[in-house]
């Protein structure tokens, strides 16, 4: 890949896209969703080509599930995609205006960032999101996804360009994908290099991938984090409703970021709840349980340090006893990424001061925090989960892909 090259042409897609109104990205958008329907039979193909070939490199099941495509899943990329055609354009929102004493009228208005690069893993879901986001906020994007998922991501990029091709005014030059060579990694060195070609990097994946690309790159990122994610079991707490949510929050798709990763526990209901839980998760989920928590388990590993703050992505999880609700908030506060927190109780003081206390991009009181989710939060598509605090927080819908710029306009006035 000639990066200069290749950004000088994103930079030209985005100047074009800049100039689009709402009703023109949307018809492209439109006809995207339509060639991914009909694709979808080649899409699936390839696909099932990364994961034959992820299978035969010993990949997890857990993991392979992240990567595979069907026709559900395809279903649930377009109607995503068709939520991003349906949300109002944030590009030349007046975020505010005001006239000046002198008579200078002020107004600040949304644009987009320019060229956007990705680098992610697995997911080839991802590929649309990104793009669509971007395209929606007239932004060209430079996809790096990994190896595992090329041949998905290269044949859903095809489709796509295809698709733009094929509508007045589309955009087929503001997508690129960098074509992924497995244990090469020096094009990820390039993107995060590249001052001056791309405006801004996102990072979506696992703990080293994101650490990887926070600590070299040279252009701004915004960080989306992993997900170790906690429910905390309160001693006011619903007992039932806590084992029905730990068993959605961990098993319904341990694979991804806002699957529960620890279940903290108090004391005074451990003994009761405890075996609940063991009950539900049914040989399902190994757990590594603290010296308290074993106790009450019949069927529990003992916990090492290495378990408390580590993202399993799996079908295991660590449990913790805990003393005070205060005792649970600096637990998790020391051991969690940021991510998201839930506590599961029926005192409207003790939920008040968990989600006041726990610092995490989104916190929960007695539900599951599977619902961390662009399409669950009502964006449609997300870029990821964003576990920083500047620029923006949680899931990343269209507008975190866009800034602002002052408008001026005067009747000669100097100062």
């Amino acid at each position: 890949m000639n990066l200069k090259t290749t950004t000088d042409s994103l930079r030209a897609a985005s100047q074009k896209l800049a100039l689009q109104n709402a009703s023109e990205k949307n018809a492209a958008l439109a006809a995207v969703a339509e060639g991914l329907d009909k694709n979808r039979a080649s899409i699936i193909a390839a696909n099932d080509e990364d994961v034959k070939n992820a299978r035969n490199a010993g990949i997890s099941e857990s993991i392979i599930d992240r990567l595979m495509l069907n026709d559900k899943r395809i279903d649930g990329i377009i109607d995503s995609l068709r939520i991003v055609i349906s949300q109002t354009d944030p590009v030349g929102e007046e975020v505010a205006g005001w006239k000046t004493p002198n008579g200078m009228s002020i107004r600040q208005v949304r644009v987009p960032l320019g060229v956007v690069a990705i680098i992610y893993e697995s997911r080839p879901n991802v590929t649309v999101d990104a793009f669509s986001l971007a395209y929606k906020s007239g932004n060209a994007i430079l996809l790096r996804g990994s190896s595992s998922a090329y041949n998905s991501n290269k044949e859903i990029v095809r489709v796509i360009r295809e698709a733009l091709a094929g509508v007045a005014g589309g955009v087929p030059e503001a997508i690129e994908l960098v074509e992924v060579r497995e244990h090469d990694h020096s094009d990820v060195d390039e993107i995060l290099n590249a001052v001056g070609m791309i405006d801004v990097c996102l990072p979506r994946g696992g703990k080293k991938l994101i650490e990887n690309v926070v600590r070299n790159a040279k252009v701004p990122v915004i960080e989306t984090g992993s997900g170790v994610c906690h429910l905390y079991v309160d001693e006011y707490a619903d007992l039932d409703m806590a084992a029905k949510i730990a068993e959605n929050a961990k098993i319904q798709r341990p694979s991804v970021c806002n699957a529960i990763e620890c279940v903290v526990v108090h004391n005074k209901v451990a003994a009761e709840f405890l075996p609940k839980l063991e009950a539900i998760f049914a040989g399902r989920v190994k757990m590594h349980a603290d010296e308290r928590a074993i106790q009450h388990l019949k069927n529990a590993v003992p916990a090492t340090d290495a378990d408390f703050g580590n993202e399993y992505l799996d079908y295991e999880c660590c449990v913790k006893v805990v003393d005070s609700i205060e005792e649970a908030i600096s637990y998790i506060n020391s051991h969690n990424t940021k991510h998201s927190e839930s506590i599961i109780s029926e005192s409207r003081a003790n939920t008040r001061l968990f989600q006041a206390m726990i610092d995490a991009s989104c916190v929960y009181v007695n539900a599951s925090t599977r619902f961390t989710d662009g399409g669950e939060f009502g964006f449609g598509a997300e870029l990821g989960i964003s576990t920083q605090k500047l620029h923006a927080r949680g899931p990343m819908g269209i507008k975190v892909l866009t800034t602002t710029k002052y408008l001026i306009d005067g009747e000669g006035q100097i100062r």
